[in-house]
């Protein structure tokens, strides 16, 4: 496992410090990042979380006419809370007409709310939940159903619902949503000059199928939009699980395959900065997109090329959610406020380091060889702004997290010698004048395509 740590050596191999620069070693953590991790409030998280829960329903669905209950007063609320938080925040509607399909029986207009912290580059970093709640149960209490029900039958996509029923969603994803919003405030608030640019989002319309995450990740990838990575938060509030079971010092971490993807380098990423920032609390990392056979607002960015991973608590109580159980007695807000602390720790780090090393070439094939001998491990790399070095990184072929590790200074290529590629994976991270890594990029060979054999007699 790397040490994530800011040498005075480090930068002198990089020469990127003067004759004035001090010799001893500076704490792996960053003070900046240790007061802006420190700032999450839990009463303000209690606070936004109880206004919240207090529009009575958010579907996506109900009616807007209210000034103090529905999805329209829950949306100007978010709305007017980011603006307040600081004059720093690019607030904003990201709307769309959606037309009805599956879930959405009618035309709606989808409003996710988002605010923007400009960094030094155009690059993004996202941290979301979804801000819509739902009730099945009364919500589809007055759907026709044939006997015996059809295979694939979907209550939530027939006439007769009443979408303004109670949906408190307090933990599903209320608890997402207040969370975002608090880094929003605390980001912006914080001082620090941050080289990507910070989107903090609340979608509308996850509950239908993703449908304002996936709109706007539609967007993203039409306009070639470059976004490092989008932490999703999905129901991250309660410390004790419907079987009882109390955990409050762990939170769940998803990741899309395959292995050495970049949503899984997000979520190791994610672990090894909780456990220098938030040692008290377990990151536990799942090789799997999410759940099984469920999911969330981190599949749009997947789906579209983005690196993506989604938090969820350590153990669910599945009677509270989508139900009018889902209340605010359900929240823990201490446990709360230390997955807020995870987000903040990597999302911050991120932001400030360089944008993770090129290592494909222009036709898409890794930038790896085995050198002049044939039994190196011949590296190479394009430049990414801002870094003053590079860190190689390498594993067992069948380990799952790197093993060993070499800063090898400001250049774009390195030889290992007498390190077999057939034997191990290999990565590179590019490292900023604080000591910050970017994600690792690491060497995959892509799939190859099978061809087929012509046999004699067929056409």
């Amino acid at each position: 496992m790397a040490r994530w740590f800011r040498l005075a050596a480090l930068l002198i191999v990089a020469g990127a410090v003067g004759a004035g620069a001090q010799s001893g070693p500076v704490p792996d953590a960053d003070p900046r990042l240790e007061k802006l991790v420190a700032s999450v409030s839990v009463e303000h998280l209690r606070q936004m979380l109880t206004t919240l829960a207090g529009f009575g329903t958010r579907n996506t669905l109900s009616s807007t006419a209210s000034s103090t209950r529905g999805i329209g007063a829950a949306r100007q609320w978010i709305f007017d809370e980011l603006r307040r938080s600081s004059s720093k925040l690019q607030v904003s509607f990201d709307s769309h007409q959606i037309a009805p399909q599956g879930r959405i029986t009618r035309e709606v207009e989808v409003r996710n709310v988002m605010a923007v912290l400009p960094g030094r580059s155009s690059r993004r970093i996202y941290v979301t939940g979804h801000y819509d709640s739902l009730n099945i149960p009364d919500q589809t209490r007055g759907v026709s159903r044939p006997t015996p029900l059809p295979a694939g039958f979907d209550a939530m996509a027939q006439p007769g619902q009443d979408f303004d029923v109670d949906a408190a969603g307090a933990n599903d994803d209320g608890s997402g949503t207040v969370l975002t919003i608090e880094l929003a405030r605390r980001f912006a608030e914080s001082g620090i000059d941050f080289d990507a640019t910070l989107v903090f989002i609340c979608w509308a319309g996850e509950e239908q199928g993703l449908i304002g995450s996936t709109a706007h990740a539609q967007l993203l990838a039409e306009q070639n939009v470059a976004v490092d990575a989008m932490f999703d938060n999905d129901i991250v509030g309660n410390s004790r699980g419907g079987s009882g079971v109390l955990d409050s010092a762990t939170i769940r971490v998803y990741s899309e395959g395959p292995e050495d993807s970049m949503s899984r380098s997000l979520a190791r990423y994610v672990q090894r900065l909780s456990a220098l920032y938030v040692p008290s609390h377990r990151v536990r990392l799942l090789a799997r997109q999410d759940r099984f056979g469920r999911g969330s607002d981190h599949q749009a960015f997947n789906g579209y090329g983005f690196p993506a991973v989604v938090f969820r608590e350590a153990n669910e109580n599945y009677e509270k959610q989508h139900s009018a159980h889902d209340t605010l007695e359900g929240v823990d807000f201490q446990y709360l406020a230390q997955n807020a602390r995870v987000n903040a720790a990597a999302m911050a780090s991120l932001a400030i380091a360089p944008p993770s090393p090129g290592v494909l070439s222009d036709r898409g094939q890794p930038l790896l060889g085995r050198g002049p001998s044939g039994y190196d491990a011949a590296l190479r790399w394009t430049a990414s702004p801002g870094a003053i070095a590079y860190r190689i990184y390498w594993r067992d072929a069948w380990a799952v997290d790197w093993q060993h590790q070499q800063v090898v200074g400001n250049v774009t290529q390195f030889v290992l010698q007498n390190l077999s590629i057939d034997n191990v994976v290999l990565g590179v991270a590019a490292i900023g004048p604080t000591g910050h890594e970017s994600l690792v990029s690491a060497y995959v060979t892509p799939p190859r395509r099978v061809q087929t054999v012509k046999l004699i007699g067929q056409n």
